[in-house]
């Protein structure tokens, strides 16, 4: 049976027309997936500063990875699939979101280095970002979720990355509702396509790449 891990960051709850997305992309899921939901408003999750933030340093020093506190990231590695959910916040989504995220980057866990350069240690093969946008981003420079959480499909190890995004649904003249059912059956779509793929071979990333990320 596959693991799917699904990061709600839906900070509006029942109200977000983000869960409505994930929602649609999990109706079509296969029923012999063991889905994990993973709500992070429900977490206690902290950025690395001060005392956590040495208290990790030393924990990644001595490799003492059975400690609670790396806990998502052998959740995240362990996945077959990942998808997180989050609206197009500042440009990109939610902080809590990029909180998260430093929790699950652990060198020895969902990644590794070499002489060579970079390796992913992850287990999935498909990371997928599920948005709703006020306007319309797609392609936009501006926006820098999906640029930056499709460079880390890479940096963990994932051969895919894949966004169904919802643009333009604060736009005046446009019924909401239209963009966001287009999206629904995308997401609908898109997971139904996961299931019949093969794992593909990764290129490494260059030293240079792997040093320009930050590591903890």
């Amino acid at each position: 049976m596959r693991k799917l891990l699904l990061i709600d960051c839906c900070i509006r709850k029942e109200q977000s027309q983000t869960k409505r997305l994930m929602e649609a992309f999990l109706h079509a899921a296969p029923a012999d997936c063991a889905v994990e939901r993973l709500v992070l408003t429900e977490e206690n999750l902290a950025p690395l500063t001060g005392d956590f933030f040495a208290q990790r340093q030393r924990l990644l020093e001595s490799r003492d990875y059975a400690h609670p506190r790396f806990r998502y990231a052998k959740q995240f590695a362990q996945a077959d699939l990942v998808v997180i959910a989050a609206p197009f916040w500042d440009l990109a989504f939610p902080a809590l979101l990029k909180i998260y995220i430093e929790q699950v980057s652990v060198d020895g866990i969902t990644f590794g280095a070499n002489e060579k350069g970079l390796v992913g240690l992850c287990r999935g093969t498909d990371l997928v970002f599920l948005t709703t946008r006020g306007g319309f981003y797609t392609g936009d420079p501006l926006e820098m979720g999906s640029r930056y959480l499709d460079a880390l499909h890479t940096f963990f190890g994932f051969d895919r990355y894949h966004c169904v995004a919802a643009d333009g649904m604060n736009v005046a003249g446009i019924d909401a509702e239209s963009p966001l059912q287009t999206a629904c059956a995308q997401a609908q779509a898109l997971a139904a396509s996961l299931y019949n793929k093969k794992r593909a071979c990764l290129p490494m990333i260059s030293r240079q790449a792997f040093c320009m990320f930050r590591l903890f």
